[in-house]
């Protein structure tokens, strides 16, 4: 056993090593950038294109290297930067954040919970905590994926470890959920209309995927925990030497601690009922009155949107509420400066996301993400498995076009045209090719530096490990992804040999046949 684990670490190291002997992450994105635009001319000079399965549209490349191009990448560029995900997402949260952390609430609340947690199972609750958090949305990114780092720093474990940990449960297990999140009716949407390419009347359930989800949850915080005590925490060795500040006050909580960490408690229950007041009854402030009549679910996109504000302003109501219970906080020029100061932290952040924006406007403008996907579909189309192992191989090809096309709902507009009506006629129900999709669009996630928040990750890193890069995420994220494609793809495919329904009322077999 000790041989090949060995030469596991050690080519877990050369991949950290080569990774970051790359040039930092914000020249990095702005060389894809230009690679983008390099790329696309040349295939539109070779007149490469594709067949849209869903439109029947034939899609090209867009050459960026015209003076159109030139022209829409300058007039664009600052609407790119300001309208990029992560950046108001990340700003947003911190300014609540920095609340609580400069107040001293999410020390005082890490040492509550560190002594009721044991350590053993610290590893698994900061994974199913993490994969749990995607009911926030993308919020998790964000919030959770640093708290990670801070709980395992706070036990004398590696920071770093935690960091992973989190960011496994956060983006590789994104798909799994003990509720319904936004992803299902999304994703339920695109379902039925390939459906009924093949059956008019067909109308894929927004629960279809429930019960594999849930057991999903269970899976991925096993397979996250294993892989975090046996491969990552071994591999980054010792943790480094806790700094004053992230050692001040892990002792015995004072009376004036435990007041304020109740007030905290408290708000956090007065902002609970406030939602469940604005979400609840039928004509709900965060219901969206044009959908009566629809699924809750669906009727509830202005609560899944107004998700980074909400908890924004429950951080901040939180942290106040402890700030002036410890008297950490004694008036309003206190809190202008907490947050001030926690956002002022984000200017290497700030860069990098320019630079990643443009890049990620430029691959879309480009097709380039477009014609790969249907391209793939297509491959996989014309190798003629049937049955398991092509929906094996579906996972497969989902988890590869994951790596360069990030958005979620966006491969499955592409994917779902092909694969939905094509495994119908083979006898699986549209709700299973959709739980193919999501394992294998889940479990890449985490190692590709196109996903929208993976700067967000190595800015993280970096306060642990000055050095740490786009090499160093992968090859710690790595043995994450490719056990969770293993085991899995292993589980799914068990589930599919039992018959067992998948979700409320969703049989494996399409009804019809």
């Amino acid at each position: 056993m000790t041989a090949p684990r060995g030469l596991l670490l050690r080519a877990l190291d050369r991949i950290e090593r080569i990774g970051n002997k790359l040039p930092d992450p914000i020249t990095i994105f702005a060389l894809l950038a230009l690679t983008v635009i390099a790329v696309s001319w040349l295939t539109a000079k070779l007149g490469v294109s594709t067949v849209h399965p869903g439109t029947g549209a034939t899609v090209t490349p867009v050459d960026l290297a015209t003076a159109e191009g030139l022209r829409r990448m300058l007039t664009e560029g600052v609407r790119n930067f300001t309208s990029f995900a992560p950046l108001g997402l990340v700003i947003v949260v911190v300014i609540g954040i920095g609340i609580t952390e400069r107040s001293g609430l999410i020390t005082a609340a890490l040492r509550r919970l560190l002594s009721v947690v044991p350590p053993s199972l610290l590893s698994a609750g900061v994974v199913f905590t993490g994969v749990m958090s995607s009911m926030a949305v993308d919020a998790g990114y964000v919030v959770f994926v640093p708290l990670g780092a801070v709980l395992f720093l706070a036990v004398g474990r590696h920071p770093l470890a935690g960091l992973a940990a989190a960011f496994a449960g956060v983006s590789g297990g994104f798909s799994a959920n003990l509720l319904i999140t936004s992803l299902d009716p999304l994703l339920a949407g695109l379902s039925t209309q390939a459906a009924q390419l093949v059956d008019p009347e067909y109308t894929a359930q927004v629960t279809g995927n429930y019960y594999f989800m849930i057991a999903s949850v269970f899976l991925v915080t096993i397979v996250g925990a294993v892989v975090t005590t046996k491969i990552v925490e071994p591999r980054l060795g010792p943790p480094p030497a806790r700094s004053d500040e992230d050692s001040a006050g892990m002792g015995t909580l004072s009376p004036d601690e435990r007041r304020g960490l109740r007030n905290a408690g408290l708000v956090f229950l007065a902002g609970v009922l406030a939602m469940l007041a604005m979400t609840v009854p039928e004509n709900a402030i965060l219901r969206d009155p044009t959908l009566a009549g629809e699924r809750v679910v669906i009727q509830l996109r202005p609560f899944f949107d107004s998700l980074v504000m909400i908890i924004m302003l429950l951080f901040l109501a939180m942290g106040i509420a402890y700030g002036l219970t410890t008297k950490s906080i004694t008036s309003d020029k206190d809190v202008a400066r907490m947050s001030s100061e926690s956002v002022a932290v984000l200017g290497s952040y700030i860069v990098l996301a320019f630079a990643a924006a443009q890049f990620v406007a430029y691959f879309n403008w480009s097709n380039l993400g477009l014609i790969l996907a249907v391209e793939g579909a297509s491959t996989l189309k014309a190798v003629g498995l049937e049955g398991i192992p092509l929906l094996i191989g579906f996972i497969v090809v989902s988890a590869f076009i994951n790596l360069f096309m990030g958005s979620a709902s966006a491969k499955w507009a592409v994917m779902a045209p092909v694969f939905v009506p094509m495994l119908m006629l083979m006898g699986f129900a549209p709700e299973v090719t959709q739980v193919a999709y999501r394992v294998g669009d889940s479990t890449t996630n985490i190692i590709t530096p196109l996903m929208q928040y993976f700067p967000v990750i190595i800015a993280f890193a970096q306060k642990y490990q000055k050095d740490a890069g786009i090499g160093t995420i992968v090859a710690m994220m790595l043995p994450y992804s490719i056990a969770l494609m293993i085991v899995w793809s292993a589980f799914f495919a068990l589930w599919l040999l039992t018959g067992a329904p998948i979700g409320p009322g969703t049989p494996v077999a399409y009804p019809s046949l």
